[in-house]
């Protein structure tokens, strides 16, 4: 008993720090800083960089995103090389949870699409690239954020199976894109009513998530 919690030890610290390092709200830090308003009642109402676009300045926009990235990349990261590749993963799906669920924010965070890229780009760089490629391909043709997110997600795990063969990685990549599809569920019924926001659309008054 002893023995087995000694060997999990490890994984749960890496859970613990993945959390709280992707649990920071840096969407709602910037635009207090950048004093663009409440980012909980603009726009979708979520924490990422797409809502803060809808402030209209693109560079807190920018830097929302790559912040959420890097907190993702940098748990991973850091767990990896503290405690070995599998408590890396466990870091950063749990940085995952903690951005869209954070504490500090009574659990209602973002939907995890840009530190799902934060994740892939460390943890499965080829999957990453390729994802990062379909997003903008996807956002660039139908200017619709939440579909290019469902596309490159859905197609992570077909890039896993390309790139790395690994039946372990495939499953990683399946698990975190169906807890972005399970965050996106709101964007998926607006997309079915042809109701869902483009990129850059005016911001709006924060509808339910």
């Amino acid at each position: 008993m002893v023995a087995t919690l000694i060997s999990l030890l490890p994984f749960l610290v890496a859970a613990a720090f993945g959390y709280l390092l992707g649990s920071i709200p840096f969407g709602v830090i910037i635009t207090r800083i950048f004093k663009l308003g409440d980012l909980t009642k603009i726009g979708s109402g979520n924490i990422g960089a797409t809502n803060v676009l809808r402030t209209g300045n693109r560079f807190a926009a920018a830097l929302t995103l790559v912040l959420d990235m890097a907190k993702a990349a940098g748990a991973l990261w850091v767990a990896r090389y503290i405690w070995g590749d599998e408590a890396g993963f466990v870091a950063g799906a749990a940085a995952l949870v903690g951005h869209c669920l954070p504490v500090w924010l009574k659990f209602k965070g973002g939907k995890g699409v840009a530190t799902f890229f934060g994740i892939m780009l460390v943890g499965l760089p080829y999957v990453g690239v390729f994802c990062a490629l379909t997003w903008l391909v996807m956002a660039f043709v139908f200017r619709i954020s939440s579909l290019a997110a469902l596309t490159a997600t859905a197609l992570a795990p077909l890039f896993a199976y390309v790139f790395h063969a690994n039946i372990w990685g495939i499953g990683f990549a399946a698990a975190l894109a169906v807890f972005i599809w399970y965050r996106h569920r709101a964007n998926i019924q607006a997309l079915l009513r042809g109701e869902e926001r483009k990129i850059g659309a005016p911001a709006e008054p924060a509808r339910p998530a």
